[in-house]
């Protein structure tokens, strides 16, 4: 692995397409490794991702390249397709572990967000018992000898101190002054339940999509 990620950050592609191949591993392990046409509809789908992003096939493969570079991804082949399929290596590069790596996740796909936020939308990653199980991790991504994760100072207005992933470097001023809806506690579960309706909306269109590709691969 190279140097520290505040001395060689990641661009915005990269940290995209790691992101999305560590949550699909959770989220569709039947369907992982990705297939680079999987991974580019991972990257763009519109649920769960923020900023929304339209990246090209050139983009990805290019972020690959660079994540290779980096000990974080890694090319394999599965004996039922022929398709090359990707794979994320953030527990063996980074010894991370299930709840770091749904944490990280949250934050590489949706940028900075507080504690509460972070937790309800981890729910279908990892099943944090309560904000403090959630700010142990925080902590332990904090502290790490390169840290992966910061605390961003309280702005003017903000109730909540908010969190964001260091591998894209350090936060930009600009997002880090965004405004973001807080989640009421007495609609934390509500808005659990929204959520997860939302994304196996979206994995369900996903997987059809990746069936489709599957037949194409066959016939």
């Amino acid at each position: 692995m190279t140097s520290g990620f505040l001395d060689n950050p990641m661009d915005a592609a990269v940290v995209r397409v790691l992101g999305s191949l560590a949550e699909k591993a959770i989220t569709t392990p039947d369907h992982y490794p990705l297939t680079l046409n999987a991974l580019i509809a991972a990257c763009n789908q519109t649920s769960n991702r923020d900023p929304v992003l339209a990246l090209d096939e050139a983009t990805v493969l290019k972020s690959l390249e660079e994540l290779r570079r980096r000990s974080l991804v890694n090319e394999v082949y599965r004996s039922d397709s022929r398709a090359r399929r990707y794979r994320h290596l953030l527990v063996e590069s980074l010894k991370l572990h299930p709840a770091e790596i749904a944490l990280l996740c949250v934050l590489m796909l949706r940028g900075p967000q507080t504690a509460g936020v972070i937790r309800t939308r981890a729910t279908r990653l990892f099943q944090f018992e309560d904000l403090e199980r959630l700010d142990i991790t925080l902590q332990a991504l904090m502290t790490l000898p390169e840290p992966l994760v910061a605390q961003l100072p309280r702005r003017p207005g903000q109730k909540e101190v908010r969190y964001a992933q260091l591998l894209g470097g350090e936060p930009q001023a600009d997002s880090a002054e965004q405004p973001e809806a807080e989640v009421p506690p007495e609609t934390d579960r509500v808005g659990v339940l929204e959520h997860e309706v939302a994304s196996l909306r979206a994995e369900l269109a996903e997987l059809r999509a990746q069936f489709e590709q599957f037949r194409r691969e066959f016939l």
